[in-house]
């Protein structure tokens, strides 16, 4: 299989063409997470061919993981998730290259791992780790897209980019977030899937340099009665 043929239906797009394609080929991304939506992000920017995507995460494949994190299988259950996703990602496609971080982000090593790629997807699950990417973001000059999801909920948004707006302008409270307790909340199988497509769209958007950015403007969308909203900010 051709390069030309594999990506035709993205570079017959005018917004994309063959230097779109070229871009994205030479971009490289950090998804913080690979959970339901690091599943669905790391799936698209492979099949939209990414040149090279970091997976960064500590956690392991358990079985409560399969009913939203749809790139692991029955038989990786125990297995760390990087190398998991890596299997499943490098069957998907041969031109993209996987960055294996399995000591997961944290604030010894964050820094270092920002200033390694173009753009950096936040697809964890907490506040701290959201804070730490706003700070390490910042510190790399590098855009990142956030993501975060809760029962039928999800929320996208896109921060450090032309705008300079921060996850902090947008959560001010930055003590009384952290501060939460981590508690185990119920979530349809479809909404990560959901929002981490839509991360991967923002992404290969900036990337490829075309459309209207969530620059500065918060999507909502709520899946039980499919009502969205962008919120400026």
């Amino acid at each position: 299989m051709t390069a030309g043929a594999r990506y035709a239906r993205q570079t017959m797009l005018p917004q994309i063409g063959e230097e779109g394609q070229r871009r994205l080929a030479a971009a490289s991304v950090l998804l913080v997470g690979v959970g339901g939506l690091g599943s669905a992000a790391a799936l698209y920017l492979t099949g939209a061919g990414v040149g090279r995507i970091g997976l960064c995460d500590a956690d392991t494949v358990s079985e409560s993981n399969l009913q939203r994190q749809v790139l692991y299988a029955e038989a990786q259950i125990g297995r760390p998730k990087t190398e998991a996703a890596r299997e499943r990602l490098a069957a998907l496609s041969s031109h993209t290259r996987f960055d294996l971080h399995p000591e997961g982000f944290a604030p010894h090593n964050a820094r270092e791992l920002v200033a390694h790629y173009d753009l950096v997807i936040d697809c964890c699950d907490n506040f701290p780790t959201r804070y730490l990417i706003d700070d390490a973001c910042a510190a790399c000059r590098t855009p990142w897209v956030h993501g975060s999801i809760g029962a039928f909920h999800g929320q996208v948004c896109l921060f450090n980019h032309r705008r300079k707006r921060r996850y902090a302008d947008l959560y001010p409270d930055r003590e009384a977030l952290c501060a939460r307790p981590r508690t185990t909340a119920g979530v349809v199988g479809t909404v990560p899937g959901v929002v981490g497509t839509l991360e991967a769209s923002e992404a290969i958007k900036l990337l490829a340099g075309f459309g209207r950015l969530l620059d500065g403007r918060l999507l909502t969308i709520d899946l039980a009665t499919l009502e969205t909203e962008i919120i400026e900010f």
